[in-house]
């Protein structure tokens, strides 16, 4: 008999299994049945307001606090998934009313679907509706924990290979205050995060790089090789790039993420083009095309991967495959105040992507209450991949029905 199936008297049978323990031979029926096709018997949008550990300033938006969707999804069988989409209006064009609209009108094309149809569910959810990014994916994702709970395997062991199972996590450092982000960037460099995003556009070109290069001197400076990065969220017009991007020339910057208007493609180019600093791309990357037309006007040499804005983890993984095929580097990140539900799914896909050179950014530690029960650790500034059955962490239930916010539904 197969140590996953010995009797049940033995201690190694008990698993934990939808939040509470059972004998693992139960899991193994379970596993088994599933040959038979389980199907989606709901699906429930849940509207959430978390709150920060303290106000995230970017370009253009300060999060104080995070207002996501959480998704619900129950298989006839009983077993549950969660799903999770931060609102992003100004990225996805989404508002958490209108995603919690978005699911109510997707769910009667997917109820009883089998869930583990992930490519028919992504066909039908893009013909019961367009766009709507942010929604589908935290349907998607929900879909890939309860087949990988219903399974018994983690996440990434539904998309592919496992390509590595402990990586660096970015430490945000953003504020308008030279001495309190040099102060933050020394303690999180103690706490052994040796990858750094400097949030930047928030004031002039020249204060912007002036704190640049003093965070870049002092990170670099320690003797260890480490990942500098700064991110304007848009922030800056072309000129006032070209100004940032000339002063932090010779500073270390590893690369400069979307100093200027997401579209403005001509505008990414010509920075680009004036400096040695690597180009990313994050609020106009929605789609492979994106990437393409990134790749082939030299506006971006790499780029940020989020499920809000490509519609789901496998959708974040074919990007991350042709971003190899095009020599792109790779960040795949949450959404700022995203819990360790997208954290989590985040972490399996950066587990199976071909590369990951600029990183994963996951938000759930930023959060002053998550709802997840145990929720994901960042230690030493890297995070461990999780091998429990599917997203690997237990949605606290109560707490999000505590958290839950009402919203008038719309037939």
């Amino acid at each position: 008999m197969g140590a996953a199936c010995r009797p049940a008297h033995h201690p190694a049978t008990i698993e934990i299994h939808r939040g509470r323990a059972v004998a693992r031979g139960d899991v193994c029926r379970r596993q088994r049945d599933w040959g038979n096709g389980v199907r989606i018997k709901a699906i429930e949008p849940i509207a959430v307001s978390l709150p920060m550990k303290k106000p995230v300033l970017m370009a253009g938006e300060t999060v104080a606090r995070a207002d996501n969707l959480l998704v619900r999804v129950e298989a006839e069988d009983g077993v549950v998934g969660w799903g999770e989409a931060a609102s992003a209006p100004t990225m996805t064009g989404e508002t958490l009313a209108s995603m919690m609209a978005a699911v109510d009108h997707i769910t009667p094309g997917l109820r009883g679907r089998t869930a583990d149809d992930f490519a028919g569910v992504s066909a039908a959810m893009d013909a019961r509706m367009y766009g709507n990014s942010g929604a589908k994916a935290a349907i998607e994702i929900a879909l890939h924990d309860l087949v990988g709970r219903a399974t018994g395997q983690p996440i990434y062991a539904l998309l592919g290979a496992k390509q590595r199972s402990r990586m660096a996590v970015l430490a945000v450092i953003g504020s308008e205050d030279a001495a309190a982000d040099l102060r933050d960037a020394e303690g999180r460099w103690n706490a052994g995060y040796r990858a750094f995003k400097i949030k930047v556009g928030l004031g002039s070109p020249a204060a912007d790089a002036e704190r640049t290069r003093s965070v870049c001197k002092l990170l670099k400076s320690q003797g260890e090789d480490c990942l500098v990065s700064a991110d304007a969220n848009q922030g800056f017009g072309v000129d006032d790039a070209l100004d940032y991007v000339r002063a932090v020339a010779d500073c270390g910057l590893d690369f400069f993420e979307q100093p200027v208007e997401a579209h403005a493609l001509d505008a990414m180019a010509r920075v680009a083009a004036a400096t040695r600093v690597p180009i990313g791309a994050d609020e106009g990357i929605h789609s492979r095309d994106d990437i393409e037309r990134h790749h082939e006007l030299n506006a971006a040499r790499g780029v940020s991967l989020k499920a809000i804005k490509l519609g789901g983890l496998r959708a974040v993984l074919g990007a991350c495959r042709l971003c190899d095929q095009l020599c792109m580097s790779v960040n795949i990140s949450c959404k700022t105040g995203e819990s360790s539900i997208a954290s989590a799914a985040a972490l399996h896909v950066a587990a199976v992507a071909p590369g990951i050179a600029w990183g994963l950014t996951v938000t759930n530690p930023g959060l002053a209450e998550d709802v997840a029960v145990a929720p994901l650790r960042v230690e030493n500034g890297h995070v461990d991949l999780l091998e429990r059955p599917g997203l690997g962490i237990e949605v606290d239930e109560r707490r999000v029905r505590l958290r839950q916010q009402e919203f008038k539904r719309v037939a």
